[in-house]
């Protein structure tokens, strides 16, 4: 599953090739409520053909006229600003006080849209100038945490995965987040020493690291954009990655497992050398409480949370599995004394 920028990229590539005229749309600048974030992309083409998105659909619209109106006309970048007025907001299906800033960009040859998606397909993070005056480009490697940033004559986006995560195991479950995690912009790393399970793995573009895990923490270097999350239900591969991952600066470091396992490698955990902050810092068990039962859903579980640490949500406690799980099994007592049912969530 690729990631819409990638999707974005690769469209434009193929149809610049084909010998279409189309155009790169950027959000650079959002206020009040807005659809897209800041750094969505769009590609339109001049017969009308769309992939990403920029807002809810009006705004789309607008663009595609002003792209099949230019034609190949048009050779400089244009900035555009939408919702600035309650009327203008309204007609363009903007949220109530949402005002959007885009570059429109046509594309050509010097755009190097070939060139970014090389670089992209390659899980480089790189930089793009874009010289809103002339449209001149230029690409460069970019620094982890670098944002989106607009001058008077200057725009600088990021491209490529943002976030990484280390998947420790490769069985199905891993197969099914490491296809949701790339769609999510992360640099998916799975590492599994059992050849059995590196024989098995299926997931174009993610390959299956024959090391052995607590090695590959250090070897990574984990940083505040690094997720860890162990699979594998076996100790001898999970707890010393989870050791190493847990005196990180990874963001997200947790590990599949009953409550009652979890439990026990907790106190496994303790005999090491980690304190009681480092410790507190596992999740476990992992993901948010959906009723998940199959990997797919359980998958999802766990992407959810990655997602609301990775952008400051604080969730409630009665979200994670573990206290949920704790509600449900709760039994209830009648005056008499007598367990009569458990306590189901509402």
């Amino acid at each position: 599953m690729d990631s819409i920028d990638l999707e974005v990229l690769k469209a434009a590539d193929t149809w610049l090739d084909a010998g279409h005229a189309c155009a790169l749309v950027t959000v650079v600048q959002t206020w009040g409520s807005s659809p897209r974030p800041v750094g969505a992309m769009m590609v339109l083409r001049d017969d009308g053909l769309v992939i990403g998105s920029v807002s809810g659909g009006c705004i789309e619209d607008d663009l595609m006229a002003r792209v099949r109106n230019a034609g190949r006309n048009s050779t400089a970048p244009e900035l555009l600003t939408y919702g600035i007025s309650a009327e203008e907001a309204f007609r363009f299906g903007l949220p109530c006080g949402g005002t959007i800033k885009l570059v429109l960009e046509p594309l050509s040859g010097k755009s190097q849209i070939k060139q970014l998606l090389a670089h992209v397909l390659h899980h480089d993070l790189v930089m793009r100038q874009l010289d809103l005056v002339s449209g001149a480009v230029r690409l460069a490697p970019a620094q982890a945490g670098a944002v989106l940033d607009l001058t008077l004559n200057v725009l600088t986006t990021i491209h490529g995965p943002r976030w990484r995560l280390l998947i420790i195991g490769a069985g199905q479950l891993s197969q099914f987040l490491a296809q949701i995690a790339t769609g999510l912009d992360y640099q998916v790393v799975v590492c599994d020493p059992r050849e059995e399970y590196r024989l098995a793995w299926q997931v174009p573009g993610v390959d299956v690291i024959h090391a052995m895990p607590d090695d590959l923490v250090l070897e990574m270097k984990m940083d505040s954009r690094t997720a860890v999350v162990a699979l594998t239900h076996d100790p001898k591969l999970d707890d010393l990655a989870l050791m190493e991952a847990l005196k990180s600066e990874a963001f997200y470091v947790g590990a599949i497992g009953s409550r009652i396992n979890n439990a026990r490698r907790r106190e496994r955990l303790k005999e090491f050398d980690l304190s009681a902050e480092q410790l507190q810092r596992l999740h476990g068990p992992i993901g948010l409480y959906i009723g998940s039962k199959t990997p797919a859903e359980i998958a999802i579980s766990i992407l959810a949370e990655l997602t609301a640490i990775r952008n400051g949500v604080a969730l409630p406690e009665k979200m994670s599995v573990a206290s949920a799980k704790d509600e449900i099994e709760l039994p209830l007592w009648s005056p008499a004394g007598q367990e009569i049912a458990p306590k189901r969530l509402n």
